[in-house]
């Protein structure tokens, strides 16, 4: 594997030297970019000396004007190590001012940061408002250790070992392109049924567990169909996003784009009635009471596992108590392969966060609790989940057949 390894302004510097023997010692070819402060504690000659390739340092002493592009796409994975608060601050507000920061936002490919600071700098909440910010972008972090600091404090922010880091490169290059054989449909967000030309009943979903299943699944190599209700997110970068609002458009969507998909998340929330005979014209304010005459909406989960064939279904279960019980149920009345049980309602987890707390009821039989995280990591549990499922289904399906042809 073709590797960049960012190196940062930090007295950690010198480990990142360790860290590039490493790597080449595993077979990997290893291009190394320096910020102008990392120089100050390790000169480019080390590296050079390493990898065999003269280390990159400044964005205007270079070939070609678009070298940050060409070395980008070039490459496979970027890791930076160390990465300073300054650098992570950069990165996660897109600022480009040198080789490494201009490289980093034409970079594609999966993300491994290494951070490395005093105590106080890692724990203040600007870094760690930039460091969710990172994680949201699916980059792989490697939790620095606690210790000993070089400013004489003792607690968390010293640079992880380079054997700590290398394996968690290693478990992210044998991640990475493990969906790249699936074609995954995805719905996510709301729906919103009208109540007359400007009014409508809609929920508080979000839409950011789906958005993060579809850059999850995209970034593992996946080609991802994202149908989406009205949402306030950007489409994810390499995703098909099919803008939809009402359940119905949401249904004849699904079933449209059904036929190459091998594996379906139904992470919408969809709304579960809409108004029937909803007037053309907008209703007006009077003293007097009105009603509204509600009818149920498609149940398109149900009816994709009546018609999912062989493939993969998952649907989500939006619930404020009983998750296992529910999810379960769920799972076995819509026929699904896997339900995320989604818990809500609370401060810190649901549909307006950038957290969830979830419990995966497998067709197994095996409920898998999953502590609270960041959207992008949970996306990435169910997906693992999900190829683990997809093995025993085939294993079981093999086992059949060979059961068949011995009788």
């Amino acid at each position: 594997m073709k590797i960049l390894l960012g190196v940062g302004g930090g007295i950690a510097a010198y480990k990142a030297a360790e860290l590039a023997r490493l790597l080449m010692q595993q077979g990997h070819e290893v291009q190394v970019i320096m910020t102008r402060a990392a120089e100050e504690f390790v000169r480019p000659l080390t590296f050079a000396a390493l990898t065999g390739r003269k280390a990159l340092t400044d964005l205007f002493a270079i070939e070609s004007a678009i070298e940050h592009i060409s070395v980008a796409q070039d490459h496979d994975l970027l890791v930076i190590a160390p990465a300073t608060a300054d650098l992570m601050a950069k990165l996660a507000h897109g600022l480009a001012d040198d080789f490494l920061t201009t490289l980093y936002l034409a970079f594609t490919g999966p993300v491994a940061i290494a951070p490395a600071m005093n105590v106080n700098m890692w724990q203040h909440a600007a870094t760690q408002a930039n460091l969710e910010t990172l994680r949201r972008r699916g980059h792989r972090i490697v939790e620095p250790d606690s210790g000993y600091l070089a400013c004489g404090m003792t607690g968390p922010g010293r640079l992880a070992a380079p054997e700590e880091i290398a394996e968690a490169i290693a478990s992210e290059t044998r991640k990475r392109r493990d969906l790249e054989d699936e074609t995954i449909l995805i719905t996510a967000g709301p729906t919103q049924e009208p109540i007359d030309p400007v009014r409508f009943l809609s929920n508080r979903s979000s839409g950011k567990m789906g958005y993060a299943l579809a850059e999850a699944a995209a970034a593992r190599g996946a080609r991802v169909v994202l149908i989406s209700g009205p949402v306030n997110l950007a489409p994810p970068r390499g995703v098909e996003t099919v803008p939809v609002r009402t359940a119905i458009e949401m249904r004849d969507k699904v079933f449209e784009r059904l036929a190459p998909a091998t594996i379906v998340v139904k992470a919408a929330a969809v709304a579960d009635f809409h108004v029937a005979n909803a007037p053309g014209q907008k209703i007006k304010k009077t003293a007097a009471r009105i009603s509204l005459e509600l009818d149920p909406t498609p149940d398109i989960l149900a009816e994709l596992g009546r018609k999912k064939g062989d493939r993969l279904l998952i649907g989500f279960a939006a619930e404020t108590q009983n998750l296992q019980q529910e999810a379960r149920r769920k799972l076995e009345s819509k026929n699904c392969d896997m339900v995320v049980g989604n818990l809500v309602g609370g401060a810190d987890s649901g549909f307006e966060s950038d957290y969830n707390q979830v419990t995966l009821a497998l067709s197994s039989g095996e409920n898998i609790p999953l502590p609270l995280a960041g959207k992008r990591e949970v996306a990435d549990r169910i997906f693992d989940e999900a190829l683990k499922l997809r093995l025993a289904l085939h294993g079981q399906q093999i086992t059949l057949l060979t059961d068949g042809l011995k009788s």
